[in-house]
């Protein structure tokens, strides 16, 4: 039996449970242990009257210590029942105790690992992972692994696995290199994702494939990223994003409807990348509430604000956000708003209080001759506060979003309760690289244009759509995918407009490429991040509550001290030697 399991239908039972010592209370003479394993926690009585050798083993008890018990399933006193637990109505007389293994003193107290450090627990994860909250969420994790895997096998999918250790090729990140013992001075790669091999894989005429693989990426550390993840890894062939969409839209429904009995409504909402940005200030909109951003460029020029009248004039523009009741915030709340703006690149954050009389505070005095059509196009009522920002379309998009996704943080407008997924559609297929003065593809090069720009492509990449998409949930990128391009001369176009020759093409995905000679058909796909979805369905914020082993936020493993370095013996097996940095010369030198 379980510590999860025992109800009244048990009564009278003789059971045998096994599990840890959550809590021990000694009534003067009667112990009550809570006894637990990852089903639940039952109850446990050693009565006064329990024979000597089980009073003594109870008086040796302290919290998980690792026990066995046997006993007899009795009825709780009416004033000891818990309704709320599962096993609430009824405890298990003692007759037996045996002391399975000791715990030594606990560097934190397991139901109040909240209170602990995050590196204190993840240095001792096995404990951390002990605790109900872990217990559950892991429980989720592969409660949606089992999910996506049972959908996929209804849609004929196959799930295959890719290799582990592949060639270094370019996408985006530093690969994790592998030396080859057998062969000095070359390397594997660890797969950034799967990608060429899943594209091999329809070449190969298997035209449903999924996998739920492990993705390596050396990055520096910052924001909630992990050198190692886990995505939902999707290909298919003849099809369009509309077969992309309804698959994922399926699969969304069938994981949330059956891990967390939430009832998913598809299909998803769809933006392009231009609208995303233009009304929510972001290419990863929080659905779950309604500020939306106002284009305010000529109005501003109409205005006498000089900033604002020479940005229009230099082709940027001002975007407007209007806070309903945000009349009430104080200069210290505005200033706030405005380093948020500022750390993604706003020169400043303008702003007006519409009141009763008229417009007021701010930058409110250069528009008191057209305050009627500020109102008007902002839709103000008295009460709100206005929030401007003035840049390039970019700039003064991103940084005004972030004011938007802020002021949804601070004021509670986005239950984490509530899932709202959209798409966004037609993504730049190009960016520019200013520092190196060049196009950089803006997912991976190959990902196929737009057909209305496929004749174009070389006159003005900045304007070409992709055919790419995201999946978005709750201000979350949860998934990249796109239409592949499986015809190696438009691919010939598209390495030579990066700036890739065919001879480092050749070098890089040649392999690929080869495949392509041999009939490849149309295919696209999509790879949900595993760990975001799951983070998101349990509440959390960050992907560490939600991996059983995770690195902290410098890459380390407090637990097992990984990286490591190695023996000497190692690294001449493999040919190699370690060249420590050069030290930085003194300043006084």
């Amino acid at each position: 039996m379980t510590c999860g399991e025992l109800t009244e239908e048990h009564l009278g039972r003789e059971v045998v449970l096994n599990g840890w010592v959550h809590r021990n209370r000694d009534h003067g003479g009667v112990h009550f242990v809570d006894l637990r394993d990852r089903y639940g926690l039952t109850q446990v009585v050693i009565d006064d009257d329990a024979a000597e050798p089980v009073r003594r083993q109870a008086e040796q008890l302290k919290f998980e210590f690792c026990i066995a018990v046997r006993g007899v399933v009795r009825p709780r006193p009416e004033n000891m029942i818990n309704p709320e637990m599962a096993t609430g109505r009824i405890e298990v007389a003692a007759s037996e105790i045996a002391i399975l293994s000791r715990c030594a003193t606990l560097p934190f107290m397991i139901e109040e690992r909240s209170d602990a450090r995050e590196d204190l627990r993840l240095k001792y994860r096995y404990l951390d992972l002990r605790s109900f909250a872990m217990q559950r969420k892991i429980q989720l994790r592969h409660e949606v692994m089992f999910r996506v895997r049972e959908y996929m096998h209804t849609q004929s999918f196959y799930e295959i696995e890719t290799p582990t250790m592949i060639r270094s090729t370019p996408e985006g990140a530093r690969d994790f290199l592998v030396p080859s013992r057998l062969h000095p001075g070359k390397f594997y790669a660890l797969p950034q994702s799967p990608q060429l091999f899943k594209q091999i894989l329809m070449v190969s005429g298997f035209d449903r494939y999924f996998q739920l693989p492990h993705c390596f990426r050396d990055e520096d550390a910052r924001g909630d990223r992990q050198p190692e993840h886990t995505q939902i890894d999707i290909e298919m062939s003849f099809v369009s994003r509309e077969d992309v969409f309804e698959l994922t839209e399926g699969l969304m429904h069938h994981v949330f409807k059956h891990a967390l009995e939430y009832e998913l409504p598809i299909p998803f909402e769809r933006f392009s990348y231009d609208e995303a940005m233009n009304r929510f200030g972001s290419d990863k909109p929080d659905r779950r509430f309604d500020l939306e951003l106002v284009e305010f460029s000529d109005a501003a020029a109409a205005g006498e604000f000089k900033v604002f009248q020479d940005t229009v004039a230099n082709g940027g523009v001002v975007k407007a956000l209007r806070l309903p009741d945000g009349g009430q915030y104080s200069r210290k709340q505005i200033d706030e708003l405005e380093q948020q703006a500022k750390v993604y690149g706003a020169k400043g954050l303008a702003w007006i209080k519409v009141t009763d009389s008229g417009l007021e505070g701010g930058v409110s005095r250069f528009y008191s001759a057209i305050a009627d059509r500020v109102v008007n196009e902002m839709g103000a009522v008295p009460g709100d506060l206005l929030l401007f920002v003035g840049d390039e379309w970019k700039t003064a998009c991103t940084a005004l979003g972030a004011v938007r996704s802020k002021l949804g943080r601070d004021l509670g407008l986005a239950s984490p309760e509530q899932f709202r997924f959209c798409w966004i559609i037609d993504f730049p297929l190009f960016e520019w690289n200013a520092e190196e003065q060049k196009w950089d593809p803006a997912h991976h090069l190959f990902s196929m244009p737009r057909e209305e720009h496929l004749d174009t492509l070389e006159q003005d990449p900045g304007a070409v759509k992709g055919d790419l998409y995201d999946l978005v949930c709750n201000g979350f990128e949860l998934a990249s995918g796109s239409i592949r391009i499986h015809d190696p001369e438009l691919q010939k176009r598209i390495f030579s407009i990066v700036g890739f020759s065919l001879e480092e093409a050749e070098r890089r995905f040649g392999f690929l490429l080869e495949a392509f000679k041999y009939g490849p058909p149309p295919h696209g796909g999509i790879a949900p991040g595993l760990d975001r979805l799951v983070m998101l369905m349990a509440g959390e914020s960050t992907i560490r509550e939600i991996i059983a082993f995770p690195k902290n936020t410098l890459g380390v493993s407090p637990m097992d001290d990984s990286p490591t370095e190695v023996d000497e013996q190692q690294l001449q097996e493999l040919h190699l030697r370690i060249v420590q940095p050069e030290e930085p010369e003194s300043r006084n030198a």
